[in-house]
């Protein structure tokens, strides 16, 4: 059996798929690994580490494809919305390609991949279980994000973030607000307080009331409803205008108070809620610092523009793209273990075992033998139900 690992395309992406020590040990299992030519360099991984592995340096992409029977990717189709459709072009029947696809977002990459006969595994999708937390990548990811994001603001703020009593005076701490507290937002929480800040933190889920109060932050609490604040997998749901609209005028005056506020509120599939609107950023402290982790989905800052540093009313207001990529070492450490994992358990003994009886499988593949097959991307898509899926109802 080859396992492929390409080289991303997805302009400033910087992370691998898979790192060498993680080949090391699927390599000892017997699988063989075809990496494409300076697939990891950005990463911090040369290609003689990879061939220390146990791997193969293979100069041409289309090669990988012509005899891969697993592909491994980070941003694959319908996440990589520049120019995947090369990739598309080089699929072959039964074979897998597995990456992070953006599925809720754009199905129709399921649709493309089904139409090569190809199997495609959305990795976004491995479904909130303790048996699956090893291959979570969303949390992985966002917890390097939330990370990175309290160092963005703490760089574009003109102040420090700890207290420190010096001869010349007393530096009063920064104040920072965490707004959604996810994974990505409980380890900003926690960054914030350890670099020495005073951190407060909101989140509509009653459940991050004792979450918050574990990474040492305080929690912010409004009176609101928040009975029906949480779906499927601890995600916020996506709330009503009007309880959006009670929630934005209880905030103004929790916001006018900080020196940084970083917002993290998204919801799978759906775009970013508005949490800062333009009064809220007007009530802000000259010199504040807005970081706007939902900006790929639109923004929970209405003045947010995805990639850029806007300054209004004197405030900074950051839209970063692909944080966890900044940090591209280990992120793909943390993300090439997911993917072993996750390998695990799609190939025994050396062959591939799509088990769909098994709910990590059955919940991350989004299309196989010519068709789409998760039931969710087929709503998305207008598909009916599959016979299959209608008699194990």
């Amino acid at each position: 059996m080859i396992i492929g690992i390409t080289r991303e395309l997805v302009a400033g992406e910087q992370r691998v798929s898979m790192c060498p020590e993680n080949i090391r040990l699927l390599t000892e299992a017997g699988i063989d690994f075809w990496v494409e030519q300076n697939a990891g360099v950005c990463a911090g991984f040369s290609d003689n580490d990879y061939l220390s592995a146990g791997a193969k340096i293979i100069a041409e992409r289309s090669a990988i494809f012509a005899k891969a029977d697993i592909i491994l990717q980070v941003q694959s189709f319908g996440a990589n919305s520049q120019n995947a459709e090369q990739d598309l072009q080089l699929l072959r029947p039964q074979q897998i390609v597995i990456g992070m696809m953006d599925p809720l977002a754009a199905p129709q990459a399921a649709q493309q991949v089904a139409d090569t006969k190809a199997t495609a595994v959305a990795l976004e999708l491995v479904p909130r279980i303790s048996r699956a937390q090893s291959m979570d990548v969303l949390s992985s990811m966002a917890t390097l994000a939330g990370y990175r994001s309290v160092l963005l603001g703490a760089e574009a703020a003109p102040r420090i973030l700890p207290m420190l009593m010096t001869a010349a005076g007393t530096l009063q701490p920064a104040r920072v607000l965490i707004m959604g507290v996810g994974v990505a937002g409980l380890q900003a929480c926690a960054t914030a307080k350890r670099l020495g800040a005073v951190v407060e933190a909101y989140d509509v889920r009653p459940a991050a009331r004792e979450q918050i109060i574990s990474v040492g932050a305080t929690p912010v609490e409004l009176d609101l409803p928040t009975e029906s604040s949480e779906g499927a997998g601890g995600y916020a749901k996506q709330q009503s205008e009007e309880f959006l609209r009670r929630q934005r005028e209880q905030m103004t005056e929790v916001v006018a108070r900080q020196d940084i506020v970083i917002t993290t509120a998204a919801v799978p599939g759906a775009k970013s809620p508005i949490l800062v609107t333009e009064d809220m950023v007007k009530a802000m402290k000259p010199g504040s610092v807005v970081v706007d982790m939902a900006a790929e989905r639109g923004g929970n800052c209405e003045l947010t523009q995805l990639g850029e540093t806007v300054v209004e009313y004197g405030v900074s207001i950051l839209a970063p793209q692909n944080m966890a990529s900044d940090v591209a070492y280990h992120a793909s450490q943390m993300y090439g273990k997911n993917m072993q994992t996750l390998l695990e358990l799609i190939v025994q003994d050396g062959e591939i075992n799509l088990d769909f009886e098994d709910e990590i499988i059955a919940g991350t593949v989004v299309a196989h033998n010519g068709e789409v097959t998760h039931p969710h991307i087929r709503k998305l898509l207008d598909l009916p139900v599959l016979e299959t899926q209608q008699q194990s109802n």
